[in-house]
């Protein structure tokens, strides 16, 4: 067999008088039942550091950790694509500086544009938006999405550009699922999607549209900031190596909501808005 090694998560512990025991990626226990084989020897290949034939008992428990998806294949870290290395990074500073740096970190060339606050700003068309020929567009607001400002951008995807946002309503962040094909979610997918899922369908849209009294401004704190901006950087790692998802819902039909109190992060579902049939014409 060949050389294999546990997944990033994944770990095996040796438990006084019950044998083996394996903590999965979801932090849970589960027995390894051995039989006759060697502990010494299987913790060693499992671990990488041993190679070569094993014997029927030990092969089928190292197949079993394979099939339960604990042993990753003996390949290296996937690296940033250069042809996926530049991304524009628009809106505001609290949230696009520690994005930046991130991606920086991981291999990404990240270039920052557009630095108004989300109360100002405006639509960009989308020869702006692709101008300097990115691979990828984020858009990051420390505020609510104005009407129509990510109109544009929601079509960069059916130009080969990978479309990436987030933004802040009060306590809550929101950090939308990468739209990199056609037929992806959409930052008008999202919206249509949220007012489906709400009683409050009719405040919410009021909400959005404004105007709105409010309290005390939200401040970002730098953990809520950096929190964020490694939601967006794992989303972008991901479609730029291919990387395959984490357990639970897919990368692409994610939104992610984010209580900027406690920095609680929760996964829901979205799904693409099919066209509707625009409605026949009559005469007269």
């Amino acid at each position: 067999m060949s050389r294999s090694r546990l997944v990033p998560g994944a770990e095996v512990v040796a438990v006084p008088g019950r044998g083996l025991a394996v903590r999965t990626p979801e932090g849970e226990f589960l027995g390894v039942r051995t039989t006759g084989a060697d502990e010494n020897v299987l913790l060693t290949r499992l671990t990488g550091a041993t190679t070569g034939p094993l014997g029927a008992e030990l092969d089928r428990v190292v197949r079993a950790f394979e099939e339960a998806g604990y042993v990753a294949p003996d390949r290296p870290d996937a690296q940033w694509p250069a042809a996926r290395r530049d991304i524009r990074i628009l809106g505001d500073p609290v949230l696009t500086e520690p994005l930046a740096a991130q991606l920086t970190a991981l291999g990404a060339r990240p270039r920052t544009t557009g630095t108004a606050p989300a109360s100002d700003a405006s639509p960009v068309s989308v020869a702006d938006l692709l101008d300097g020929d990115p691979a990828a567009v984020v858009w990051c607001l420390d505020g609510s999405v104005p009407d129509g400002l990510w109109d544009a951008a929601d079509s960069l995807p059916s130009h080969g550009v990978a479309w990436l946002r987030c933004h802040r309503e009060g306590w809550q962040a929101y950090v939308e699922p990468v739209a990199a094909a056609p037929g992806d979610v959409t930052a008008a997918h999202v919206r249509s999607r949220r007012l489906a899922a709400t009683p409050a369908h009719r405040e919410l849209a009021a909400y959005w549209s404004g105007p709105r009294t409010a309290g005390a401004p939200v401040r970002l704190t730098p953990p809520a900031a950096t929190l964020l901006a490694a939601l967006l950087a794992d989303e972008l790692g991901r479609w730029a190596t291919g990387a395959p998802d984490p357990v639970g819902l897919p990368a692409r039909r994610r939104l992610r909501r984010v209580d900027l109190r406690t920095l609680t992060v929760t996964e829901h579902p979205v799904l693409p808005v099919p066209e509707v049939a625009p409605m026949p014409r009559t005469d007269g």
